[in-house]
């Protein structure tokens, strides 16, 4: 049975009408039922188990990366090091930025019975995904040789940084595109489709990559470039899987090219999501790429035994996306249910779940640092430094999760300022406690890794403390709720 064929269309309106009329609520699909229904916990896992597709290939996409190129030399591996927060950047604005505020639109149209306005909402995702790219591309592959330069890149460092991002920011509407569409089936409350779509790119950029990279038969070696060609024809794939879905008969909500205006108060309800989502999501990565300068001026080893180390937290990323993007679907559809307490108490345990995870995670790594390690870099100076950092990081990452996590909670309900604000004073807090643990302190390595657990602890405190503020939208009539496509608005006082 389809998604669809379980649901019943509301009745037709024009998107150019000032007040509709109070449409009748018609039955639900199954999926927003479960999720308005189902049991909290088993829920949750239910509903984020197919994301472990994406953890699983984006971890895949992380770990191979580095050990094809770091098979090339260590100038090799330090240079892409340096381009790859920007293009994890472009992943997880797409993703979890932009994305997480058509998921959450979307999430909250269904939940009120809208799915006429749900249709809407994903033609306006469509638009914004092309501009989103067009401002990726255009911005990154005419900074990036400032910005590399600035992050320390010198020499064959350099070359092969700006090798690897000029193939895969030219490649940006790939990244961005499927990312997008994947949320706006997530928002319906479809998580195993996008899952096996990104597992697919993923697998087939594993594949592509090492002849792309070295060379094989008729294939002349392209190097890091050929890392970065391997990434986007895939991704370029899967959106067009995506695209024929969402035409298709067998989606809850429908891409349609025809008969939809565009129309600011839809764009403004991804918007009001999405911008801060792609504000964090730039945070995370900024955080990585500041932090590996800085780390920079104590050396280069000292860079790449930081920068490796850190390709952990792009692990744990996709483990609170997975868990995260259901969290914010779930909450998102009792939002727009009206179903307040219900919702709240699906936040807490989704961040109680993430949060147990990550430290989990962090547990292991810190107690077998080596084993992380040794799949880079056979460098024992690298070796040592990234093991240290990791072997103080590890017990802190449970704080790490339950600040992701209370962002999607957050971004859920329609207004996560508040939790990007938090992430914001995170690198803040690591950047400044790195630079004056280096320069001020003399404390070294182990100063700058401390400053930097430092910062994700200031994180999860700061969520906490704006989720517990969040209140209820206030009651609004029904004509004048239908005359703002059902906005839920919410109060952080």
């Amino acid at each position: 049975m389809s998604d669809r064929s379980v649901a019943i269309t509301s009745p037709a309106f024009s998107l150019n009408e000032a007040s509709p009329p109070v449409p009748s609520r018609p039955p639900m699909a199954a999926r927003t039922k479960l999720l308005l229904e189902g049991r909290i916990l088993p829920t949750l896992l239910r509903v984020a188990a197919p994301n472990v597709l994406n953890l699983l290939a984006i971890a895949g996409m992380v770990t191979f990366d580095g050990l094809f190129l770091g098979r090339l030399g260590a100038d090799t591996l330090a240079g892409v090091s340096l381009a790859f927060p920007w293009v994890m950047f472009m992943q997880h604005a797409a993703n979890g930025g932009m994305g997480g505020g058509v998921s959450s639109a979307i999430a909250r149209a269904l939940g009120a019975g809208r799915r006429d306005k749900a249709d809407a909402l994903v033609y306006h995702a469509f638009i914004l995904a092309i501009v989103v790219a067009a401002i990726f591309s255009t911005s990154l592959l005419l900074g990036a040789p400032y910005l590399f330069r600035w992050m320390g890149g010198r020499g064959e460092m350099l070359s092969a940084a700006l090798a690897y991002s000029n193939a895969a920011f030219g490649g940006a509407i790939c990244i961005v595109m499927l990312n997008i569409l994947a949320n706006a089936v997530r928002g319906t409350g479809n998580m195993t489709l996008p899952g096996f779509v990104i597992m697919g790119s993923v697998i087939a950029h594993i594949l592509i990559s090492p002849p792309l990279i070295f060379g094989w038969g008729p294939i002349p070696a392209l190097g890091p470039a050929g890392a970065g060609l391997g990434l986007m024809a895939p991704f370029g794939v899967g959106s067009l899987v995506l695209v024929a879905y969402l035409r298709s008969t067998r989606a809850i909500i429908t891409l349609k090219f025809r008969g939809v205006s565009l129309q600011w108060a839809l764009f403004a309800e991804i918007l009001k999501v999405g911008v801060p989502g792609l504000i964090n999501a730039g945070i995370t990565n900024l955080s990585v790429a500041l932090l590996t300068g800085i780390a920079s001026h104590l050396g280069r080893e000292a860079a790449i035994g930081y920068a490796m180390g850190a390709r952990l937290e792009y692990i744990l990323i996709p483990i609170g996306f997975g868990f995260g993007t259901a969290i914010s679907a779930m909450v998102g559809t009792n939002w727009g249910a009206g179903q307040y307490r219900r919702a709240r108490s699906i936040g807490w345990t989704g961040a109680a779940t993430v949060a147990a995870t990550f430290a989990t995670i962090g547990m292991v790594v810190a107690l077998f640092p080596e084993m992380w390690m040794g799949l880079f870099s056979n460098d024992e100076q690298v070796v040592r430094l990234g093991t240290s950092y990791l072997q103080i990081m590890g017990p802190i990452y449970g704080f790490y999760g339950l600040g992701t996590a209370l962002f999607f909670v957050t971004q859920g309900v329609g207004s996560n300022m508040w939790t990007m604000i938090a992430n914001a004073v995170r690198l803040l807090v690591s950047a400044a406690g790195a630079l004056l643990a280096i320069y001020w302190l003399d404390l070294g390595q182990v100063g700058f890794f401390v400053a930097v657990a430092s910062g994700f602890c200031a994180y999860a405190a700061l969520a906490t403390g704006a989720t517990l503020r969040v209140k209820e939208p206030a009651a609004t009539q029904p004509s004048k709720q239908q005359n703002h496509w059902s906005r839920s608005r919410l109060k952080i006082g």
